[in-house]
């Protein structure tokens, strides 16, 4: 690789002139992944330490939580850094492994999305055959196939990109080291890479939101059977914290990858790419804890341990 580029480091121009507003924004963006890593550990901690939720559904999202983690550390500290001083020097190994491990997150998120949705799927579709469906050796197959094709899926993508010749600027238009920027560099043909990039992106997005729409139109023809509004309400409620979180993550993330790549376009898909990097991580603690009364029941009795231990 290193005899294919003439470029040893490259330099994240993060967003550019902020006109004095950039201590305010560093001081938003380090809030909001404090916020992110206190809240998805919160839900590790009460999900490990309570055992009325150890169920599959909080397996999952134990998971899930534990993925937001290492997907927005990938992205916040170096975008601190171009907030705080302005562009960012990266060198040619640690954004070839930035864009790895970004790129390995968004991937198993989308896979661990759509087993929560099988997992719903069985739950109210078939009540009396889900424990025996759903069992342990089910969940973990399910979570370890979601962690291992989302770093194996990248891995040619990565190598093929990486492999092209950077030869001219080092500068990317962006606060990391994401696809289109960094194939804006490139002074070989980057047309297989883009070929590749779309037939992988397509298969590990779009199979995966499928299969998650068909679990949802499953459960809504089911609930739509139940007889009573009581009834409907608590199925809906077991799924809606997850449908939340699977709109907010695809929408976003739609959104970024069908901007055009003109100039015009780089400070739009900039404030895109930090709401599916940087925001969504913080909302989905937020929104599996504020609407889940077991979650909420849970934190409560743990701070109840916490206060009672600390008094004794």
């Amino acid at each position: 690789m290193g005899n294919l580029t003439m470029i040893k480091e490259f330099l994240l121009l993060g967003f550019g002139s902020l006109h004095g507003s950039q201590f305010f924004l560093f001081g938003t963006f380090l809030g909001i992944y404090i916020m992110t890593l206190l809240g998805n550990i919160l839900i590790l901690i009460v999900i490990s330490s309570d055992r009325s939720l150890q169920t599959p559904m909080y397996f999952f999202l134990s998971n899930f939580s534990f993925l937001e983690i290492w997907y927005t550390t990938s992205i916040s500290p170096k975008m601190l850094k171009t907030l705080l001083s302005g562009p960012e020097a990266i060198s040619f190994a640690g954004c070839v492994a930035q864009f790895y491990f970004f790129g390995s997150m968004a991937v198993v998120e989308c896979f661990l999305l759509a087993a929560m949705s099988y997992d719903r799927y069985l739950a109210i579709c078939s009540p009396l055959r889900y424990p025996s469906l759903m069992n342990l050796h089910t969940c973990i197959l399910l979570a370890g196939g979601s962690w291992l094709g989302g770093f194996l899926t990248p891995v040619v993508t990565v190598t093929m990109t990486f492999q092209l010749q950077f030869c001219a600027s080092n500068e990317i238009d962006h606060f990391f080291c994401d696809l289109a920027p960094v194939l804006n560099l490139a002074c070989s043909d980057p047309e297989n890479v883009e070929k590749a990039t779309f037939l992988m992106a397509s298969f590990v997005t779009m199979v995966p939101f499928l299969l998650t729409v068909a679990s949802y139109i499953n459960i809504v023809v089911a609930v739509l059977r139940i007889p009573s509004a009581a009834g409907k309400q608590r199925a809906f409620s077991t799924c809606s914290s997850h449908l939340i979180v699977v709109t907010l993550y695809y929408g976003t993330l739609g959104t970024v990858y069908a901007i055009p790549t003109a100039t015009e376009a780089t400070a739009l898909n900039k404030v895109f790419s930090l709401l599916y990097t940087v925001v969504t991580p913080m909302v989905n603690p937020i929104v599996y804890s504020l609407r889940n009364k077991d979650v909420k029941r849970a934190v409560q009795r743990l701070l109840s341990e916490w206060k009672h231990a600390m008094k004794t």
